[in-house]
């Protein structure tokens, strides 16, 4: 089974993923955001735009992922954002027709809720300083950019299933998608302090500076 992990950037794709393979054990995360920005780099600066665009991209996400799918035995986690009706065709569509068990979960919040949470991510205060006096990092910049376009396209039907994620946490987040795909995930034991301290740890691992 794939758990495709759809949302606006910022919405908590990666920390929701992260948590589902935590405690589901033979899970795997693949995240197809590092082919996009291996793509990227092999570009020149002036031709690098959305490596979504590059049906290069979407090839390969649909290979490796069928690939995965069909040697590995447990459930693999894909978090990625996808709004563009064609490009989710072929990835997520290619793979259900190719007959392998996708289930796809849009995570949606208010605005308001999504631009406090990308305040609050890629290193937060720090990265703002490093970039010089409080200016967004420039990821940051790209997803609020992109966040109302985002959440428009996602509220759609043909990309439901919709979880909205305002008023519960990560760990509730992973547990609805768990039971909406019929997962038996392992207890979560965290404390706060703990809690805490891994999503900052994964948040730290998944900074972009490109």
């Amino acid at each position: 089974m794939l758990l495709w992990i759809n949302g606006p950037f910022g919405g908590g794709k990666t920390q929701t993923a992260h948590e589902l393979r935590r405690r589901l054990p033979g899970s795997v995360v693949c995240d197809p955001e590092h082919a996009g920005f291996g793509l990227r780099r092999m570009l020149p600066p002036s031709l690098r735009g959305d490596f979504q665009d590059l049906a290069a991209w979407r090839q390969g996400v649909y290979e490796v992922l069928d690939l995965v799918l069909g040697r590995h035995g447990g459930t693999v986690i894909v978090p990625m954002t996808v709004v563009e009706p064609r490009y989710f065709r072929e990835t997520v569509g290619r793979l259900r027709e190719r007959g392998h068990d996708v289930r796809h979960f849009a995570l949606l919040a208010e605005r308001e809720t999504v631009l406090r949470r990308l305040r609050e991510r890629e290193l937060g205060r720090v990265a703002r300083l490093v970039a010089g006096g409080g200016a967004p990092a420039r990821g940051e910049s790209f997803a609020v950019r992109r966040l109302d376009e985002c959440l428009e396209r996602l509220r759609r039907p043909d990309f439901a299933a919709h979880v909205w994620t305002d008023r519960i946490g990560v760990p509730q987040v992973a547990d609805h998608i768990a039971v909406s795909a019929g997962l038996t995930l392992t207890p979560n034991t965290d404390g706060p302090v703990r809690r805490r301290l891994r999503w900052a740890w994964t948040g730290l691992r998944h900074v972009r500076f490109d």
